[in-house]
C-alpha cells in the first residue's frame, strides 16, 4: 500500500461550500446550450452590464445553464454574461486552484473587493473573447465577491491566488473591462497578433468538443465579429 500519511484530499466547493461527491460535468453544463462567445470589439463587451432585477425565472436559469455549457466547450474557467451577448451582471466559474481544490458556481449582481494589501502577482492571462492570446498581467492575489445566486440567495466568496484572479477577471467583464485593457500598447498588439494566428484552431476545438458533448455548435463569423 502506498504511503499516504499527511496527504490532503482535494475538496470541491460549490458557491464556497464543500460538496462531496460532485460530478465532473456540472448539471448546468449538461442542460445548457453552447453559444457563440462574443469577441473583443463587440459593443456588449465594452460597456457596463445591467443588474438583474428578477430572480428564480426560467430566463435566468437558462442563462446560467448556457454560460456553464459554453464555458465547458471553450475549456474556460470563467465566463460572464456579456461574453454570450447578454448585458446582465452574471458570471459562472469552474476551476481548480493552487491547492488542487475545485471551485464551482455562479454569481448574480456581484460586488468585487480587491485586497490591495495582497501580493501583486504577474502571470500569463487570457480571455475566451480574445481566443488564443495570452499575455503577462499583474493582479492582486486576494479578492472577495458579494452577490446573490439565481434565486436571490446571498453569496459571499473569499479568494486567493488563481481563484482571486478569476473573480477579478470575470467581475471586471461586467463593467466592460477586459484583461486586454490593462495591457501596454505593445502587449495589446501582440495579443491581437496571437488571436489572428490562433483563432481558427481555437474555434475548431470548440466545435469538436461541442459535437462530442452532443450539442449544436455555435456559428462564428470567418473574421472576428468585433473587427478590432
Amino acid at each position: 500500500m502506498p504511503w499516504t500519511f499527511g496527504r490532503r484530499r482535494p475538496t470541491t466547493y460549490l458557491l464556497g461550500e464543500p460538496v462531496d461527491p460532485y460530478p465532473a460535468q456540472v448539471p448546468e453544463a449538461r442542460r445548457g446550450r453552447a453559444l457563440r462567445i462574443t469577441e473583443i470589439g463587440e459593443p456588449v463587451l465594452h460597456g457596463p452590464a445591467r443588474r438583474v432585477e428578477q430572480f428564480s425565472t426560467p430566463e435566468l436559469a437558462r442563462l446560467v445553464d448556457d454560460l456553464f455549457a459554453t464555458m465547458e466547450v471553450a475549456q474556460g474557467v470563467g465566463l460572464a454574461a456579456p461574453q454570450v451577448g447578454v448585458d446582465l451582471r452574471v458570471f459562472v466559474y469552474d476551476l481548480t486552484d493552487d491547492r488542487g481544490d475545485r471551485h464551482v458556481g455562479h454569481v448574480v449582481n456581484p460586488v468585487l473587493e480587491i485586497d490591495d494589501t495582497a501580493e501583486l502577482v504577474t502571470e500569463d492571462e487570457g480571455c475566451l473573447s480574445v481566443p488564443g492570446a495570452y499575455e503577462p498581467l499583474a493582479r492582486r492575489a486576494g479578492a472577495s465577491v458579494r452577490g446573490v445566486d439565481q434565486h436571490g440567495g446571498p453569496v459571499q466568496l473569499d479568494a486567493t491566488g488563481y481563484l482571486a484572479r478569476a473573480f477579478i477577471h470575470e467581475c471586471q467583464h461586467l463593467d466592460g473591462v477586459l484583461y486586454w485593457d490593462h495591457l501596454s500598447r505593445d502587449l495589446q498588439r501582440d495579443a491581437l497578433r496571437q488571436r489572428d494566428e490562433e483563432r481558427e484552431g481555437v474555434l475548431a476545438d470548440r466545435r469538436e468538443i461541442t459535437l462530442e458533448l452532443g450539442k449544436r455548435p455555435a456559428d462564428y463569423p470567418e473574421q472576428p465579429a468585433g473587427g478590432r
